[in-house]
């Protein structure tokens, strides 16, 4: 953990969460996640070790409780109030980012991966039609991971990148910089379905409710900076 020295709250917060993967970290416990897998899931690039260093090490700061779970191996991580009381400062940082820093993105940032978690875990489920339902993703632009399966059963998802062989109730095509573009408010979904950017497949129900049950990014509605906010002084 960097050490700066100073008595400044800002500075003794950053001590905490300035470490590589540590902000996230908190981000993805805020959206639900409590077990080390899911975790992985949410930030695909990170290493297993420095996983387990940054919760220990924000566990030992008083931002998360690590608690064995009864009656089935495994632990699970949850918020202390401490923890909770990030969600404000999470959001403004979403609300900063989409705002000021996305100029800067690069091509390793389009992780086709984080993206389908995303999406999985938002999905509406109760948009959809009655039983299991299986949406196949294929991304066009892709050699590896180029499919993702998510099976929606009442209020269950679960998400493969391989081939759970079972019937595919509707498939989404698409380039996977254009939909991680649709799904962070950045290109309408409107517009890709009609530039046949996206291309949908499958059950009537399924397709003519897409943008019911697909419901884009939390952070997507986000407004992006006006050329005069940009350049203000």
């Amino acid at each position: 953990m960097t050490k700066y020295g100073q008595f400044c709250p800002i500075a003794k917060s950053s001590e905490i969460l300035g470490d590589t993967w540590s902000i996230l970290i908190v981000r993805e416990l805020l959206l639900g996640s409590t077990r080390f897998s899911q975790l992985q899931k949410g930030l695909p690039k990170i290493s297993p070790t420095i996983l387990t260093k940054r919760l220990k090490e924000l566990e030992t700061s008083g931002v998360i409780l690590k608690r064995k779970l009864s009656a089935q191996r495994g632990h699970e991580y949850r918020l202390t109030p401490a923890g909770r009381e990030l969600s404000g400062v999470i959001e403004a940082l979403a609300v900063w980012g989409m705002r000021w820093a996305r100029d800067e993105m690069e091509p390793d940032d389009l992780d086709a991966t984080f993206l389908m978690f995303d999406i999985e875990r938002n999905i509406v489920t109760n948009e959809l039609p009655d039983g299991e339902n299986v949406i196949c993703f294929q991304f066009s632009d892709l050699d590896d991971f180029s499919k993702w399966w998510v099976i929606c059963d009442g209020n269950n998802t679960d998400l493969c990148y391989q081939d759970p062989g079972k019937d595919v109730t509707a498939y989404i095509t698409a380039n996977s910089v254009d939909l991680i573009k649709v799904w962070m408010g950045d290109l309408p979904l409107s517009a890709a379905l009609r530039d046949d950017k996206i291309t949908l497949l499958g059950e009537p129900l399924i397709c003519d409710r897409l943008r019911k049950w697909f419901p884009l990014s939390s952070a997507a509605s986000v407004p992006r900076p006006s050329e005069s906010e940009r350049t203000a002084i």
